[in-house]
């Protein structure tokens, strides 16, 4: 039975993302909602899926493997999404647990996810992530970076659908995911990965594809985690 909650919240979100889509006179379906499942456990993810909700993100490799194995084994078509920070050392496993995979900034990661896809025979859809403001504690590459590291992910095999960012959280972020969209239409890539609980509708009616919301869809999350 799926809690009238879980289908509540999934509904306003859906809902905000229709409207917002259509003040850009954009279809919602061009709007791939993820449901940020970082740091809550299956039994807080299950009313979700069994809500209709197919496409869930982790932060961590090691937390994921934890848990999404014997759920995406259920639940066959969901699809999961790695939209946090990934060592060149958990490539191997991320290419095997992750169908997409948000945060690629860096010639090595390229190359171990390259070298991955080629051992497991799976290919997840990657984003390049850029760190637009330059911030020191975020990942990302810099804009100068975005063309060498598209054409070695060519040549290496790697599929980079899109870009992905996330924008400095004092300021508004309006802005960043505009120039995030226009370096998408400059490189002919159709995909951004923008846009979380604060500010997703303002990401949607700027051209998000993928919008990553966690709080608004599972509450706030644990301060231990």
């Amino acid at each position: 039975m799926t809690d009238s909650s879980v289908q509540d919240r999934l509904d306003d979100v859906l809902r905000t993302i229709a409207d917002a889509a259509r003040l850009a006179n954009r279809k919602s379906d061009e709007v791939t909602l993820i449901a940020v499942s970082k740091t809550h456990p299956a039994e807080a993810i299950v009313p979700l899926i069994e809500a209709g909700q197919r496409a869930f993100g982790e932060n961590r490799v090691q937390e994921a493997a934890a848990k999404w194995p014997e759920l995406k084994a259920r639940y066959t078509d969901v699809r999961l999404h790695l939209v946090g920070q990934l060592q060149s050392n958990k490539a191997e496993e991320a290419a095997e647990l992750f169908d997409v995979i948000h945060s690629v900034d860096r010639s090595s990661l390229i190359q171990a996810l390259a070298r991955a896809a080629g051992k497991s025979g799976r290919r997840a859809d990657c984003f390049l992530q850029v760190n637009l403001a330059e911030e020191a504690q975020k990942g990302g590459c810099s804009v100068a970076e975005i063309p060498g590291l598209l054409d070695e992910a060519r040549e290496a095999g790697l599929p980079i659908i899109g870009l992905m960012c996330i924008p400095p959280a004092d300021l508004e972020p309006a802005p960043w995911f505009a120039l995030l969209a226009e370096h998408g239409r400059r490189h002919h890539l159709p995909a951004l990965s923008m846009g979380m609980t604060a500010d997703y509708p303002t990401a949607v009616m700027i051209g998000a594809t993928h919008v990553r919301i966690g709080t608004a869809l599972f509450g706030q999350r644990s301060k231990a985690a």
